[in-house]
């Protein structure tokens, strides 16, 4: 069998079943690593709870952290409004 399947006239259909292979293999890695981060981030989060943290109010600074001041200022400005528009 060969490394290479013509999936067409077009040469740019060319397929090389190694350079596949690597691509899928990598992608395979990365899932892993990602799912072993993803572990890590709970096994924190359970430390952080087991100390008397809130995680729900760790993932809202978490987000918050990753947003721009301005966004973050204007939305509390509406929210305000909103607020102050609802009597609370």
């Amino acid at each position: 069998m060969s490394d290479t399947t013509d999936l067409g006239s077009d040469s740019s259909y060319r397929v090389t079943a190694d350079e596949l292979r690597q691509f899928i293999e990598r992608i395979e890695r990365l899932d892993a690593e990602k799912k072993d981060i993803a572990e890590q981030q709970k096994e924190v989060m359970a430390e952080a709870k087991g100390r008397g943290y809130d995680t729900k109010v760790m993932r809202k600074l978490i987000a918050l952290r990753k947003r721009d001041s301005n966004d973050i200022a204007e939305e509390e400005a509406i929210l305000d409004m909103y607020k102050e528009a609802l009597g609370m």
